[in-house]
């Protein structure tokens, strides 16, 4: 018997072996042929160590003509070979288990050792959640938070908590806030980037002068800068005045008070360069956290910044009561949107299905913890939009991100009727019952 496990590129592709001597599990006329082969699909990654030694198999059901009463008839035979399946899937299990601990004790000793300093700027929900996690890899690692906030700041060094976003979770005593740009990045490895897109240019220009040429930037913030249309891997190196500045893109289905409370999740790194993107792989991956790679940085940010837009109007359709139905086919249609545009932009399909695509949109879109969602709910119950912000103390990105999705989608000449519609309610031209019928009225077509 041959299973595969076939996820992204970076991920771990393996199949499992033949269970060895065939026996017949199948109905009467029916038999099953094991070949032996060489790997089935096996994903090779430079990020990744050779794969797993397992041999290999193929199956396939053909007529056995040869005995035609064979197969489940026979009760004893049918009991060896699931003790036989049994044992081989035990045995590949195991295999694959040691194989893995092995790989990554390892690459945790390359670099985490390496690693002495990190910093995290932000230091609203999602950049301490980080910041907790980071500093929960290593306890001789200095976690370094950059705050605005003095009282936050004072909070985080005397009591360990942060005050504001997460007043209930202790944080790791080796995290320190600082309202000092050169204390914070002096001496640091890597940098996590955490604050709103919007506002990310002018304090980053404000940092700049601290900021070391070779450091890289591990960007958590999703979103497109509303007036230049930029995504953070551009605006970051234009901002510090650095093209060669190294940057990551951090991203995925993933809620900030889940990943303080050590919940299972995973996420994707996304860099140009390979090395790089295995580097962050390694500091973040955890047995909490899983992390793939990919050098698709286009494809990430994209499905990133889209997915806040599309999860406004799924909030819309939830506070309208517009029903499950609605809400599918609206999450679809949307999904469609976003593939569209980031592929005229030259992302990779694949990417749109992985974790920062697909299974962002799902965690932003059906939850109820997704700000942008909330915002989306309460726009569809009636409230108005400055109403909703003026209570929020979080930034909704998909809010500011909307208007420049539109543009994006004038410039790539890109048909974009949900997203637009999310737009023009944001800005208060369309009402969400108006947006509704409009949808509901455009001509039928064929599915692309």
């Amino acid at each position: 018997m041959a299973a595969a496990l076939i996820a992204e590129p970076s991920l771990l592709s393996f199949v499992l072996p033949s269970p060895g001597p065939r026996r017949s599990i199948c109905s009467p006329g029916r038999k099953l042929r094991v070949h032996r082969k060489p790997s089935l699909l096996l994903v090779a990654s430079p990020s990744l160590p050779p794969p797993c030694p397992f041999a290999a198999g193929t199956l396939d059901l053909e007529p056995d003509e040869e005995s035609p009463g064979r197969g489940l008839s026979s009760r004893q035979d049918g009991k060896e070979g699931g003790r036989d399946r049994r044992r081989a899937v035990k045995i590949a299990w195991e295999k694959l288990v040691r194989w893995s601990r092995s790989w990554r004790s390892k690459a945790k000793s390359d670099v985490l050792e390496g690693t002495k300093k990190v910093v995290v700027l932000g230091g609203g929900s999602f950049g301490t959640a980080m910041a907790a996690h980071v500093a929960s890899r290593k306890a001789e690692m200095e976690v370094a938070m950059l705050l605005r906030d003095g009282d936050v700041c004072r909070a985080i060094n005397e009591t360990h908590f942060n005050c504001k976003y997460f007043p209930e979770h202790k944080l790791p005593e080796n995290i320190v806030a600082t309202t000092s740009a050169k204390d914070a990045l002096l001496g640091a490895d890597y940098c996590f980037h955490a604050v709103p897109v919007q506002f990310s240019s002018s304090f980053l220009r404000g940092i700049s002068q601290h900021v070391d040429q070779n450091l890289p930037f591990i960007s958590l913030s999703k979103g497109l800068e509303l007036n230049t249309l930029r995504t953070m891997s551009q605006i970051i190196p234009r901002a510090l005045g650095n093209p060669r500045q190294p940057f990551i893109v951090l991203s995925g289905p993933s809620f900030a008070v889940e990943l303080m409370r050590k919940m299972p999740t995973a996420m994707v790194v996304a860099s140009k360069d390979k090395k790089l993107a295995s580097a962050a792989q390694q500091l973040l991956a955890s047995p909490n956290l899983r992390i793939n790679s990919s050098s698709d940085i286009t494809g990430v940010e994209i499905a990133g910044a889209l997915k806040n837009v599309l999860a406004i109007a799924a909030g819309i359709v939830e506070g309208m009561n517009l029903g499950n139905n609605c809400m599918a086919a609206l999450v679809a249609q949307g999904c469609s949107e976003i593939r569209w545009l980031a592929t005229k932009m030259g992302a990779k399909p694949t990417t749109l299905t992985g974790l920062s695509g697909s299974g962002d949109i799902m965690l932003t879109c059906f939850v109820n913890l997704s700000r942008n969602r909330t915002v989306g709910l309460r726009l569809g119950s009636g409230e108005t939009l400055d109403d909703i912000l003026s209570t929020m103390n979080q930034v909704a990105e998909g809010v500011s991100t909307a208007g420049a999705v539109i543009a994006l989608a004038q410039k790539y000449n890109v048909k974009m009727p949900v997203l637009t519609a999310v737009a023009r309610i944001i800005d208060n031209e369309l009402t969400p019952k108006k947006a509704v019928l409009e949808l509901m009225s455009l001509p039928q077509v064929e599915e692309v």
